[in-house]
């Protein structure tokens, strides 16, 4: 009966990130910033890999549908937050709540994916060299895209069917900076346990086997390249694998924490803890997957020189 006279909510409140008015203006000047970084790294790097042919192998294959998915991750979050900033009300209707997070979901999950495609791209050029054309075929590369966009999809589809046996009528307020499913599950006036299962099993098992992929085949790749007992190889794989653990570690480390133990997660560790694969993330994978690549860099002088 107390359900069935409740007024139930259609609008939000994002409350994340805002909790100081005084702060307001200078994180909006800093993320503005940021998005646009973001959005200028990430599409150049997709320009700069279509246009130049001896780019156009598996790692940059993955690379550029990597900057795609983080272009995407962030336009889905970055736009709405900086809108926060400047606007007093904060509101956000339930359609566009339960949008937003559908499409954060499609593109947090096939990053998850395409990190572990392009782990494997990178075990099967270093430790097998001779038979790297025959694994990595257009075929299986194309495979392996269309899978994870299909598994960042089907991820997303489920917990969006979730989301609507939920109604929303205790609270009107979502202490984050965009709609996801944790807020959204802790303001809920329908038990929400059946949501936080699916979520602990899906995300959960679906960041388990893409970093178990990414890990052994990064170890996979160090032990190749120590055995060749060279200082200059065995330098040149730890500064490249740290760095791509150290983008993936930052990424991984506060999904985990997130989606493994939701029901744990703290409003102001919420918001913390997104930034980094929602922000933080899509302006650095850029920089560490491609600017310390000599191939990249010799492709964009090599276009610059060209349009000077």
């Amino acid at each position: 009966m107390e359900e069935a006279n409740a007024t139930f909510v259609t609008e939000f409140v994002l409350t994340g990130l805002t909790h100081q008015p005084q702060w307001k203006f200078p994180l909006f000047l800093v993320f503005l910033a940021i998005y646009l970084m973001t959005l200028v790294g990430n599409l150049g790097l997709i320009s700069l890999i279509l246009n130049n042919p001896q780019l156009h192998i598996p790692m940059y294959f993955f690379l550029g549908n990597l900057a795609f998915v983080d272009a995407w991750l962030s336009s889905t979050v970055t736009p709405k937050m900086l809108v926060n900033f400047l606007d007093k009300s904060k509101m956000i209707s339930l359609a566009e709540c339960k949008t937003q997070f559908f499409s954060f979901a499609v593109s947090a999950t096939t990053e998850c994916f395409l990190l572990a495609a392009m782990a494997y791209d990178r075990y099967a050029a270093i430790c097998h060299p001779l038979l790297y054309p025959v694994i990595m075929t257009n075929r299986l590369c194309i495979r392996l895209l269309v899978l994870s966009f299909v598994g960042g999809l089907l991820h997303a589809i489920l917990h969006e069917s979730f989301l609507f046996r939920l109604t929303f009528c205790n609270s009107h307020i979502i202490q984050h900076f965009y709609c996801d499913a944790i807020p959204l599950l802790k303001i809920s006036c329908t038990d929400p346990s059946i949501n936080y299962l699916m979520i602990f099993i899906f995300s959960g098992s679906i960041q388990v086997f893409t970093i178990v992929t990414i890990l052994v085949s990064y170890t996979l790749i160090l032990v190749t390249i120590l055995k060749k007992k060279s200082d200059k190889s065995v330098r040149k794989a730890f500064s490249t694998c740290g760095a791509h653990l150290f983008s993936v570690s930052l990424y991984y480390g506060p999904l985990l924490f997130m989606y493994v133990h939701p029901a744990s997660s703290q409003a102001n560790d919420e918001d913390i803890l997104s930034l980094f694969y929602t922000v933080i993330i899509p302006v650095l994978n850029p920089i560490i997957y491609s600017l310390r690549n000599k191939q990249v860099l010799a492709a964009l002088t090599k276009m610059l020189r060209r349009n000077i």
